[in-house]
């Protein structure tokens, strides 16, 4: 009997996957355990393999398309078997999005200006599957009436089937409808930027990850009213209680307590004192946490992930030492589950390894605080030269005033300059 190889649900958020890479094609044989194809979500990379051994007999999708969770995206049995009832069925539902005059649903369009004002829909998206624009350059659907359905606003093929099934068709075809690029209020044809940089520069598309950053990142100015504050710390104490743990009996010090350890877990107890920046930014509401999640910045090869320590503040420095690399591990592999990469309450992101003295850290709405950990310079205080470790404070004035983030900064700086009394005292 057939059997069909679904889109995995990876974390309760995600509602569809972009396919990666095929590493099959049709007509192959196959064994449980090869690997089938990859498959992305907007912040990590997944791999699908055969729980079954057969033949590949068809593949439903191509890589570049949006495919629904839960959806059947191959089949594999024995040559020949009939696997009709298998194949995907998506389905297409109207919306207020679509034309409302209903002459308009039931006949082919001819070059209707985009601004008849019958029209009504979402002009953000900017992109299109593969196989969505197989059928437009086929059928000549007019993607001026396409309402975007798949992940990040990406026109996919059940979205063109509906274009279809109300009669938008342009007679032009390509040309008319600007296929891979529509917005705003005209039509935005694709630009071949390789042929415009004439060799002097390399095109490269941007990762899906990279897509999602940017929107995040432009969305989180325009939606908050961000400030930022510095500050530093005497971090003697904290450099001694490491090189103290280095000095033990079996310390490795690449798996040790880090500098980054150390301060999250100052942040998750300093945090419960300061509600505002141990919470989310409602418009008219603040949702603010009993525990602390703390979201940790990480640099990986596919872009920036930000996992969450959840109940960071219930763990010990040891306890959340190890979690913290357990998940750097997974953002760096790209097997990150989604679930893991939402619902911080506040974030940290360290550049002190990279040598940077201040920085403005932006913040990760609803969030209202971000902590930027900077690195360590020479000062001197009464004439005794001392390591003096960078902070920088970004919170949305909107949830707060300045005196409130400055208030948790003195306290973070108070807290872990006697870091080492502080965690007997716990």
């Amino acid at each position: 009997m057939a059997t069909a190889v679904i889109m995995p649900r990876q974390g309760q958020s995600v509602e569809s996957c972009l396919i990666g890479q095929w590493y099959k094609k049709k007509g192959d044989k196959v064994s449980a355990g090869d690997l089938l194809f990859t498959y992305e979500t907007d912040k990590a990379t997944f791999e699908e393999e055969s729980k079954v051994n057969g033949i590949l007999l068809d593949i439903f999708f191509e890589e570049g398309d949006d495919v629904e969770c839960l959806v059947n995206v191959c089949v594999i049995g024995v040559e020949g078997e009939d696997y009709e009832e298998l194949k995907p069925v998506l389905s297409i539902t109207s919306t207020e999005n679509s034309a409302s005059d209903e002459t308009m649903q039931t006949k082919p369009i001819t070059g209707i200006p985009f601004e008849s004002n019958d029209i009504k829909r979402d002009s953000s998206f900017t992109h299109i599957s593969p196989r969505a624009k197989k059928l437009v350059e086929k059928t000549h659907a007019d993607l001026r009436y396409a309402v975007p359905t798949g992940a990040n606003g990406r026109v996919i093929e059940r979205d063109v089937q509906a274009v279809l099934s109300q009669g938008y068709r342009s007679a032009a075809g390509d040309d008319a409808v600007g296929i891979g690029a529509v917005g705003g209020s005209a039509i935005v044809e694709q630009v071949d930027y390789a042929k415009q940089y004439d060799g002097e520069a390399e095109v490269v598309a941007l990762t899906n990850v990279r897509k999602f950053i940017a929107k995040a990142m432009r969305d989180s100015l325009a939606n908050s009213a961000q400030l930022t504050s510095h500050s530093s710390f005497d971090a003697t104490d904290i450099f001694a209680y490491r090189n103290k743990l280095k000095s033990l009996p079996g310390a490795d010090g690449k798996t040790g307590i880090t500098v980054t350890d150390i301060i999250v877990y100052a942040v998750s107890r300093v945090l419960l004192k300061h509600k505002s920046l141990n919470a989310h930014f409602l418009g008219d509401k603040m949702a603010l946490f009993t525990n602390t999640h703390i979201g940790i910045a990480v640099d990986t090869p596919r872009g920036l992930l930000v996992p969450t320590i959840f109940n960071a503040n219930t763990m010990t420095l040891p306890e959340l030492s190890v979690h913290a690399k357990e998940l750097f591990e997974k953002c760096k592999q790209g097997s990150i589950e989604p679930d893991l990469l939402k619902g911080a309450s506040f974030t940290i992101s360290n550049l002190g390894g990279l040598g940077v003295e201040m920085f403005t850290p932006i913040l990760n709405p609803p969030q209202t605080g971000i902590l930027g950990v900077c690195n360590t310079i020479e000062r001197t205080k009464n004439g005794n030269p001392y390591p003096a470790l960078g902070l920088s404070i970004t919170y949305d004035h909107q949830a707060m005033d300045g005196a409130d983030s400055a208030r948790f900064l003195k306290d973070l700086v108070e807290y872990l300059e006697s870091f080492s009394a502080n965690l007997e005292k716990e």
